[in-house]
């Protein structure tokens, strides 16, 4: 169950840093964390969907990746990615 295309393009015009940005850190992040809530809300109704669950760790783990990356690469950009997706910062 992926996003909607009109959810997900307004993640991205909510994120991103110019007009055509599509794939930056801050854009990959913020729809990673859409789809993060949407399957644990997914998998609040039904616990024992074990692929769902596979899924959502990994997207945990890619979003981890990419905040660290935008960590060592823009500081500024992940505190006020972090604050505006009020995620916890490490």
């Amino acid at each position: 169950m992926p996003l909607n295309k009109e959810i997900k393009t307004q993640v991205i015009t909510d994120y991103h840093r110019h007009e055509s940005d599509t794939g930056s850190p801050e854009v990959q992040i913020a729809i990673m964390t859409k789809r993060i809530t949407q399957l644990t809300d997914h998998l609040r109704t039904n616990n024992h969907d074990e692929s769902s669950r596979r899924g959502l760790l990994r997207l945990v783990g890619q979003r981890r990746r990419l905040l660290a990356y935008l960590r060592r690469k823009d500081y500024g950009r992940y505190v006020a990615l972090t604050e505006r997706l009020n995620l916890r910062k490490r």
